[in-house]
């Protein structure tokens, strides 16, 4: 049986855009109050507006430890508990292969990819633990699991070490009750594409996951019982690009 959401306290990274939102207003519907980070407040507010008057903004820069801990601190401070964490803080850059990526982009994509994560993961964890029960959910990548040169070294090392990061909370914080999903989504309708080196036609967007699918999942495993753990989760377009195009160089196609 799935549980029930209402007035338990979500706080989620990325907010403004993509994922982030699509968790967001999918967790607000569920009843939860979610509490908004990411670094432009006019997105967090247009979020906001959506999410039925059970949003609060903390605007943050994931990178910033000192500033992760202190938003924590407000919202255990104001709510008494932290029951989701949705960790959707994430960026890539245009330049992102090894000709061309600069050692100040690898820095800025491991910084908010990764080291982000953990701050906020490191954050949350002895409340959730002190409470018995909590969920966090890491928006990891397809790039997590599948090598690629269309996301680049700096994305892909960030999302298999945040794979394995997400692991690691499973196997010592599960007997606290506390459990952790790595999501990897494949091709995503996001913000983000904007910055492929290639750009992404429309009409190929519009076959893609779509963040609002990937806001049901979240809202799925927000409400699976606390005694069941997704430890990683994989969702991508039946239409799969990567796919597709494999398929055409390989196999006779039907007309």
């Amino acid at each position: 049986m799935l549980r029930d959401l209402t007035d338990k306290v979500a706080w989620i990274t990325g907010a403004g855009t993509g994922i982030g939102e699509g968790g967001a207003v999918a967790l607000a519907e569920a009843g939860m109050h979610v509490v908004l980070s990411g670094r432009r407040e006019d997105k967090l507010q247009q979020v906001a507006e959506r999410c039925s008057g059970r949003a609060s903004i903390e605007v943050l820069d994931v990178a910033d430890q000192t500033a992760v801990s202190a938003v924590a601190e407000r919202i255990i401070e104001k709510f008494g508990r932290i029951d989701v964490l949705l960790a959707s803080a994430g960026i890539n850059v245009k330049d992102r292969n090894w000709h061309n990526l600069s050692v100040a982009d690898w820095d800025s994509v491991i910084r908010i990819d990764l080291d982000g994560a953990f701050y906020c993961c490191k954050a949350v964890l002895p409340t959730m633990k002190a409470q018995r029960e909590g969920l966090i959910i890491n928006i990891s990548s397809w790039a997590g699991k599948h090598v690629s040169v269309v996301t680049g070294p700096a994305y892909t090392a960030a999302k298999h070490a945040m794979n394995a990061m997400n692991e690691s909370i499973n196997m010592e914080a599960c007997s606290y009750g506390v459990r952790a999903c790595a999501m990897c989504p494949g091709e995503v309708a996001t913000p983000i594409l904007d910055n492929r080196p290639i750009p992404v036609p429309d009409e190929e967007r519009a076959r893609m996951v779509q963040a609002e699918d990937c806001g049901e999942v979240i809202r799925f495993l927000a409400q699976l019982p606390n005694h069941v753990c997704i430890n990683d989760l994989t969702i991508s377009p039946t239409w799969n690009r990567g796919y597709v195009a494999g398929a055409r160089a390989q196999i006779p196609q039907p007309d």
